[in-house]
Parts: C-alpha cells; structure tokens; sequence
C-alpha cells in the first residue's frame, strides 16, 4: 500500500484545511522543504503536494516552493491544483515531479484528461461532496456522481485516482471506505483514498479492503498516528 504524506501549501506554508475550507487554514509548517525532508527521513517513498492557491486561482501559484521541495528531496512527488493545461504539465515534469494530479480540468474536460494520460504520468483527482463531484478547490459543486465520472477512466492509461469524500477531510473521523472502495471497483484504476485518516487502524481497515493507497495530513500532524511504524508495517 501506498502511504502518501502531504503538504498542503497555502502562500508558501504547509497548512491543512477542514473540509476544503481556506479560511480553516491551520499553518503547521513555515518552510515546507523541511517537512519534506522529514517525511523521507522517516521512510516515505511519496509525498502529496497540493497548491491550494492554484487550486483557487485555476493557475499554479506556489511553483517556487514546490520547484525547492523537488530540487531537496529524492522522494516521488505528485502535485496537483491549478492545472489546466499541457505546458504546466510539463513544466512541473520538467522539475522532477513525479505524476501531476488533474482535478478540475478532467471533469470540465474528460477528453483532455484522457489525452495527457496517454502521453504523460497523470492521476485524476475526484472529491466530492454528498457524492457529487466538486471542483475549483471544492468551492463549486457539479452533479456528476463520483464514481459514474471514475468510470470514464476504466481501461485508460490513467495512473491512479485519488479519491477525497470532502466531508471526511481534517476531521479526523476516519476513511469513507465505502466511497473510496466504489470508485476502485467502477474505474478498475489503483485508487488512494484520501480525507479522514485518524489512527493506526485505518491503515489495517484500508489494507484488508485491498485499497490501493492513502494520503496522510492532519493525523500526521496532530500526532495521531505514527508514521514511521505505518511506513515499517504497510508500506
């Protein structure tokens, strides 16, 4: 299983948000390449990054912190918010980032989702509010199910799907299992679950639903977990 520590970036700090709200914002790290660090030291192989402001703003907005992350650490990084269009993609492959998320764009866009991932390593990122997609960092809703738009991508050369049932993220309230395990069975594509991890248990609960992934935040960061044991024991 892929256990996947992440750093939120909002004006350059790592920070995590309660169900996708900015104004929840909670700063856990000043400079966030030596988080990165510290992530690899305790036996990460990934890291998740998202840029919240790009998230927002539909353009990356925090490049040079993400560029500085990449250029110190040997450790595989996905990145994902504000990507739109294929010369970011490349830029940001360009850095030594490793698969580039694509959230927003992929629903407005399946086609162009679907083209990138046949040229380039991309994960398709699907949150969701009451099951329905949302988008432009969660600030907007769509009507499309979840796992019906997951489905577009069965049979695809789409890496992974990253998978956040927003009402989960930062509570600490633990994994929607039953969201995250439909998307897998509908696109067929490894899928890491994201949003609500709170304790040791939920790597054993992800593990025994054969979950492809998971991406670690608040309990990270709020002591609720210990990832080098996790990293030990699931990784």
């Amino acid at each position: 299983m892929q256990i996947i520590p992440a750093i939120d970036l909002k004006e350059g700090c790592a920070v995590r948000l309660k169900q996708g709200l900015m104004e929840s914002a909670k700063i856990y790290a000043k400079e966030p390449t030596e988080l990165a660090k510290h992530f690899e030291t305790l036996g990460a192989e990934y890291l998740h990054i998202v840029d919240l402001n790009g998230a927002f703003a539909g353009t990356p907005k925090n490049r040079a912190v993400i560029e500085k992350i990449c250029k110190n650490s040997k450790l595989k990084i996905e990145v994902g918010g504000g990507i739109r269009e294929e010369e970011t993609i490349k830029a940001y492959l360009d850095l030594g980032i490793s698969r580039v998320i694509l959230g927003s764009i992929a629903l407005k866009n399946p086609n162009f989702a679907l083209e990138m991932a046949e040229k380039y390593p991309i994960v398709i990122g699907i949150d969701a509010k009451d099951n329905k997609i949302a988008t432009e960092g969660w600030a907007k809703g769509a009507d499309t199910l979840a796992w019906e738009f997951a489905e577009l991508f069965k049979g695809s050369k789409v890496q992974a799907i990253i998978c956040t049932d927003i009402a989960h993220d930062g509570m600490l309230d633990g994994i929607n299992l039953e969201f995250t395990k439909k998307i897998q069975d509908k696109s067929q594509i490894f899928t890491i679950a994201s949003g609500g991890l709170s304790c040791q248990e939920d790597f054993e609960a992800l593990r025994e639903a054969e979950i492809g992934g998971v991406i670690v935040g608040k309990a990270f960061y709020e002591g609720k977990i210990d990832l080098q044991k996790a990293f030990e024991k699931f990784q």
